[in-house]
C-alpha cells in the first residue's frame, strides 16, 4: 500500500515537471536570437504607428527624443545641448518650432561672429518664438531634422544589434513580458522583445552606451496635421543660420 502511495505521488511530481516559461506567450522565446530580431523588426516595420522616447548619443552629442512617428511623418520633441524643440514633419513638409533663445543662438555660429547676439538678432528671433518654421527641403537642416521625424529611418538605424547575436533573460518591461537578445554580450547593444502579443520591440539598451529608448504605444494613431498659416513661418530657400 505504502509503495503504491509513494509511485503514485512521484508520478504526479514527474508530471508536473518545471514551469514553461514559453506557456501563454507569442512562442519567440524558443527561437534563435537572429529569429527573434529578425521577427521583432518585421513587426515594427509592419505598425502602423510607435513612440520613441529616451536618449540617443551620436558623434559626442546627446539627444534626447520623444517623438511619436508613423509613415505618413511624425511629431514630437527633441533636446540637445541644453535647448530643445519641436519638430513636425506631414508627408514632405517639415516645420521646427523653438523658443527665441533657440533661434538668438544662431550668432555663435553666424552672424557677428563674438558668439553673442546682436539687437537685430533678438529681434528676429522674437519673431520667431513659439512659432512653426517651415525647413525647405534644400537647406541641409532638412536632411538631419527630417530622420527624426522618420519611422522607417529611425527604426532601421537604432533596431540593428551589432556583433554575435544571443538570448538574454527573461523580464518584464513595466507588465509585459520579455525576452533579451544582445549582441556580442551587450557590447554590440541589448534588445527586449515583448513575448505577449506580437513581438514588438520595447526596450533598447544601444552599444558603447550610446543611449537608451523605449518603444511604447504600437499602433495608437496620432492627429498630424500642417500648422496653420498664423503659426507658421516660411522663409522660402534657407533657413536662418542656426
Amino acid at each position: 500500500m505504502c509503495a503504491g502511495v509513494v509511485a503514485a505521488v512521484a508520478g504526479l511530481t514527474g508530471c508536473g515537471g518545471a514551469e514553461d516559461p514559453d506557456a501563454g506567450t507569442n512562442g519567440v522565446g524558443k527561437l534563435p536570437a537572429p529569429k527573434i530580431q529578425s521577427r521583432s523588426t518585421k513587426v515594427a516595420a509592419a505598425a502602423s504607428a510607435v513612440r520613441l522616447s529616451g536618449t540617443v548619443v551620436s558623434k559626442g552629442h546627446t539627444y534626447t527624443l520623444d517623438m511619436r512617428l508613423k509613415d505618413e511623418g511624425g511629431t514630437g520633441s527633441v533636446t540637445s545641448k541644453g535647448q530643445t524643440f519641436q519638430l513636425l514633419r506631414v508627408g514632405e513638409q517639415l516645420f521646427l518650432k523653438a523658443d527665441s533663445r533657440f533661434w538668438a543662438h544662431k550668432s555663435e555660429q553666424g552672424g557677428q561672429g563674438d558668439g553673442k547676439p546682436g539687437a537685430g538678432d533678438d529681434a528676429a528671433a522674437a519673431k520667431l518664438d513659439g512659432k512653426y518654421v517651415k525647413v525647405p527641403q534644400g537647406d541641409p537642416a532638412y536632411e538631419q531634422l527630417s530622420g527624426f521625424t522618420d519611422k522607417g529611418v529611425l527604426l532601421g538605424g537604432l533596431l540593428t544589434l551589432h556583433g554575435e547575436l544571443a538570448k538574454g533573460d527573461r523580464g518584464k518591461t513595466g507588465a509585459v513580458r520579455t525576452i533579451k537578445i544582445t549582441g556580442d554580450e551587450g557590447a554590440g547593444g541589448t534588445l527586449s522583445v515583448s513575448l505577449d502579443g506580437k513581438p514588438y520591440p520595447l526596450r533598447l539598451e544601444r552599444g558603447g552606451h550610446a543611449g537608451t529608448l523605449k518603444l511604447t504605444d504600437w499602433n495608437r494613431d496620432f492627429p498630424l496635421q500642417e500648422p496653420a498659416k498664423t503659426e507658421m513661418v516660411d522663409y522660402g530657400k534657407q533657413l536662418p543660420t542656426s
